[in-house]
């Protein structure tokens, strides 16, 4: 393996980490919004008891802890702007109310992570487009792609230049 293969296979593996990172979080948060538990509380018991050295048993991948914890918090701290940010960009034929639990926390999780602009835009919507994909086979990976498309170019339009 040359030395360009092997970063390339950190990097991936790194990717990997991030990706279980962004599943847990929305997990922790669909928890904290169907249960009304404390962020810190399942922040504690995720870290505790279910991110164990493989949360990912079936590609055998460990979450990036500190962007799980990131991101629960993050986005359990601004919970109100982000819905408010949601509710905006929802169709005239859809209410945030009427909104799954789960897609709530992907979606909330996804804008969180545009607003914090740690990350290039395209690479949030496309990592949240694919925890859509885990949790649901019908419309609403799209749905997650097109809001999250929606809010990016209004908070990153910049990373989207001539495009729009």
């Amino acid at each position: 393996m040359t030395a360009s293969a092997g970063g390339a296979a950190r990097k991936s593996r790194g990717g990997a980490r991030r990706s279980a990172a962004r599943l847990a979080a929305v997990q922790a948060l669909y928890q904290i919004d169907h249960s009304g538990a404390s962020p810190d509380i399942v922040v504690e018991e995720f870290l505790r008891f279910r991110l164990g050295d493989s949360f990912d048993t079936e590609n055998d991948v460990a979450p990036q802890k500190a962007l799980f914890t990131e991101i629960v918090r993050g986005t359990s701290g601004r919970i109100s702007a982000i819905d408010e940010t949601i509710s905006t960009a929802l169709s005239n034929k859809w209410t945030f109310d009427r909104l799954e639990f789960i897609l709530r926390a992907v979606l909330r999780a996804g804008i969180y992570e545009l607003e914090a602009a740690r990350t290039p835009a395209r690479v949030v919507i496309s990592e949240y487009v694919d925890v859509a994909h885990a949790f649901y086979d019908g419309q609403e990976p799209g749905m997650v792609n097109g809001i999250l498309d929606r809010v990016a170019r209004r908070v990153r339009g910049e990373e989207f230049g001539a495009e729009e």
